[in-house]
């Protein structure tokens, strides 16, 4: 009998999930009470910026560029992060976990290093990177 849980340890489980779900109907209804009941405005369902009526295409396209340099971002932010926990833990991790974390640190820089020589940090078009070839000589 030891094995099962008994419906008394439950009932904190049981009055965290009643009181969750309370507040989730609550969000959901009293919008509904305390909102002035007026009939929808002409541009209720319009969007707009900042209060600015927007105008053009809402399909921005992006130059290509801009998928590898957010992804270097996401990874290098996801890499801080690891940096962070590991400063935490410092104490804990001792020499051993210094000399990885050097490690690691030498292999972002060499890896950021090899982007910038790459050019995959560089944003120029093939005609500006041309234009500057020509001034520089």
């Amino acid at each position: 009998m030891d094995d099962f849980v008994q419906v008394s340890q439950l009932w904190p489980l049981i009055a965290y999930a009643a009181a969750a779900l309370a507040v989730v109907a609550a969000m959901l209804v009293l919008p509904r009470f305390l909102s002035s009941q007026r009939p929808p405005g002409r541009y209720t369902g319009s969007p707009f910026e900042s209060g600015v009526v927007p105008v053009g295409d809402i399909h921005v396209r992006l130059a290509v560029q801009y998928y590898p340099v957010a992804l270097f971002f996401v990874i290098f932010d996801l890499e801080a992060i690891f940096i962070y926990a590991w400063a935490v833990a410092f104490r804990e991790a001792g020499w051993p976990g210094y000399v990885e974390m050097l490690t690691f640190i030498l292999v972002l820089l060499v890896a950021l290093f090899y982007l910038c020589r790459s050019g995959a940090l560089d944003w120029r078009t093939r005609r500006q990177r041309s234009q500057d070839a020509y001034f520089k000589h």
